[in-house]
């Protein structure tokens, strides 16, 4: 197997860790809540590092602020978990706060992943597509939380959420397509 193989197969399994957070809220498991949301953000700061090669010809500033933002993600993320564990209720308020901006923070950088994925093919165009749609719908949604224009409609995020399931699991099957890759990304290719 070669290491863009491996890279994919980590990247998809990265990105079902970073969901472990669902599982996270329940304030009597106080470390099992700090360990999985800070494995959460260790896990969407690694995606970021990993994808960043494949992502940098096709938009390096582009794929410089989504490395950066998904490191701010991932920081937030880590902070969540050590708030989550000391549990004073100041803090917990805290905690939730972390995790409104960490909602903005993350439709962001998911718009520009796959806008930069559609470019580089690296993944089937549908998926990439079904990406950037789920991404705007999500910044819609927390623009009109912000605004409370409407309520909060939590089914909205529901398309993201399967979007990312989806693309791990594709990853972990099939892999980049790398045969469409530009020049400056043939250095990934063989390695």
């Amino acid at each position: 197997m070669n290491r863009n193989r491996k890279i994919a197969i980590t990247v998809g399994i990265l990105i079902l860790i970073a969901y472990c957070i669902v599982g996270s809220n329940n304030p009597n498991a106080k470390i099992l809540g700090m360990v999985l949301e800070v494995i959460s953000g260790l896990a969407v700061i690694g995606i970021a590092v990993l994808i960043f090669p494949f992502l940098k010809p096709y938009g390096k500033k582009i794929s410089l602020l989504y490395l950066a933002l998904k490191g701010v993600e991932g920081i937030l993320m880590v902070i969540a978990g050590v708030l989550f564990i000391i549990h004073t209720p100041s803090l917990l308020e805290l905690r939730d706060q972390i995790y409104l901006v960490h909602g903005y923070i993350f439709a962001i950088p998911a718009l520009m992943f796959y806008y930069l994925l559609y470019k580089s093919k690296l993944i089937p165009g549908w998926l990439s597509v079904w990406g950037v749609i789920a991404a705007i719908l999500l910044i819609i949604v927390n623009l009109l939380e912000v605004t409370k224009i409407i309520p909060v409609l939590e089914f909205l995020y529901f398309p993201i959420v399967l979007n990312e399931v989806v693309l791990a699991i594709w990853l972990m099957v099939k892999g980049f397509n790398l045969s469409v890759t530009k020049g400056e990304n043939n250095q990934i290719n063989e390695n």
